[in-house]
């Protein structure tokens, strides 16, 4: 991670690990193992993606973009509501059945439509608005911010600050507590879960 790394470089980094990390789950099809850790480790990413997103991208959005830049990040909160309910009833079914993979294939579609729709039409509104140096440091604060954010699907918690961050700190240690004894793709993956 470079420090003058673009807000559109980090968003579009992490929807491409989202996209990976899906991939992996595909290919560990007759591995229900496997194929449970690639879900939790994609939840894990999408769960802090969004929030970053809510926290930082989308009020930037609506201060520099007018009424515009509210409608978009309007309709993006409305998008990762949808993601978060999907996501959390994926938590009560099992990796490996129909279900599950179904519900799974849901998810991706939707996310990969609202992931274009942001790299498409939000960043490049908002990046010339921002500036580099501006674009930079957002880039920074919400890499920052996806430390500190929740690692599971909340969708009933608020989606706008200063809610939001607060709700998401008091969610963060239970998260945390509960990530501990998941399953990930690999250790390392793990230790990750567990120190971010």
């Amino acid at each position: 991670m470079s420090s003058n790394r673009t807000l559109t470089d980090a968003i579009k980094e992490d929807h491409e690990e989202m996209y990976e990390y899906y991939d992996n789950y595909k290919k560990a099809v007759g591995d229900a193992d496997a194929q449970a850790r690639w879900a939790r480790q994609l939840t894990w990413e999408i769960a802090r993606h969004a929030v970053g997103e809510e926290i930082v991208v989308y009020p930037l959005m609506e201060q520099h973009m007018g009424q515009e830049g509210t409608k978009l990040a309007n309709q993006d909160r409305e998008d990762h509501q949808k993601v978060k309910e999907q996501l959390y009833q994926l938590e009560s079914l099992t990796a490996g059945t129909s279900d599950h993979d179904v519900l799974m294939a849901r998810v991706m579609a939707h996310l990969h439509e609202h992931n274009d729709s942001e790299e498409i039409q939000d960043l490049p509104q908002l990046e010339p608005k921002l500036g580099q140096d501006g674009s930079q440091q957002a880039a920074a604060n919400f890499t920052r911010t996806k430390k500190f954010a929740p690692t599971r699907p909340h969708p009933s918690a608020p989606n706008k600050p200063p809610a939001e961050t607060l709700v998401g700190f008091l969610a963060l240690p239970i998260d945390k507590l509960k990530d501990m004894f998941a399953k990930f793709p690999t250790e390392e993956m793990k230790k990750s879960a567990e120190q971010n």
